[in-house]
């Protein structure tokens, strides 16, 4: 089954960006990219006020150089009650990993995430 959604990606790291638009583009979903959690927010409010919103965000967890997905779940959140987020992250013992509802969002993916996991995760939430 080809996915169908309008994807936001938010990383820090440019080769992850490079893989996962590749694998999404092929699984049949648009994406869009931020590389930090300001970006991410900037552009996810942009999209929604020109009515294509996103189905679904990816947050990386940790971003070094800027705002990080746990901080830039919780704008989401204030701006878009109802926003969909997968936490993204390399580091599965951080509690927005291990306890991600508790921080809102829909679904985790540990990094390096498969690619059948990702189909998996964004079947799941889109479907609901």
């Amino acid at each position: 089954m080809a996915g169908k959604g309008k994807i936001l990606l938010m990383d820090d790291e440019q080769i992850i960006l490079d893989v996962t638009n590749e694998v999404l583009g092929f699984l049949g979903y648009e994406v869009m990219f931020a590389q930090d959690g300001e970006a991410a927010v900037a552009l996810y409010k942009r999209e929604k006020e020109a009515g294509v919103p996103f189905d679904v965000v990816i947050l990386d967890l940790s971003v070094p150089e800027g705002m990080g997905g746990r901080e830039a779940m919780e704008k989401l959140r204030e701006y878009d009650p109802a926003v969909k987020a997968i936490v993204s992250s390399g580091y599965g013992n951080d509690p927005a990993v291990t306890a991600y509802t508790d921080y809102g969002f829909s679904a985790k993916l540990t990094k390096p995430y498969k690619i059948t996991d990702l189909k998996a995760t964004l079947e799941e939430i889109l479907k609901k």
